[in-house]
């Protein structure tokens, strides 16, 4: 599978915006997606997981209640919606799939977001 993030950009602290990432293959309902991001001078750090079918979604702490995962499996399409975004939350997202494992084997190009003080 092969993945493609886009929606990043610049957004003042409080604001929102959502993020999509598109996939191509005709598996793409078979796959769990994550999303993961990297600060500058971090390391890349997870944000969320969605389920294959959707109905189970993980979070982490940094951004419970305020993200939210969703995908659509008609149109191979995940996406987050960030919302009340914090400067801290400055980073490349990227996308991710994995079919079997722990591991997220497949990554695609990450999409740039700047929050604003």
């Amino acid at each position: 599978v092969q993945l493609q993030a886009s929606g990043g950009g610049l957004v003042q602290a409080g604001g929102s915006l959502r993020l999509s990432c598109a996939a191509s293959g005709r598996t793409f309902s078979s796959y769990t997606l994550g999303w993961f991001r990297q600060a500058p001078g971090k390391a890349r750090e997870f944000v969320a997981r969605i389920s294959e079918s959707g109905t189970t979604t993980f979070y982490a702490d940094s951004v419970k209640g305020r993200f939210t995962i969703s995908r659509d499996n008609a149109k191979n399409t995940v996406y987050l919606q960030m919302n009340s975004l914090k400067p801290e939350d400055t980073a490349v997202y990227s996308c991710a799939a994995r079919d079997v494992g722990i591991y997220f084997r497949y990554w695609g190009q990450g999409t740039e977001l700047t929050v604003s003080s």
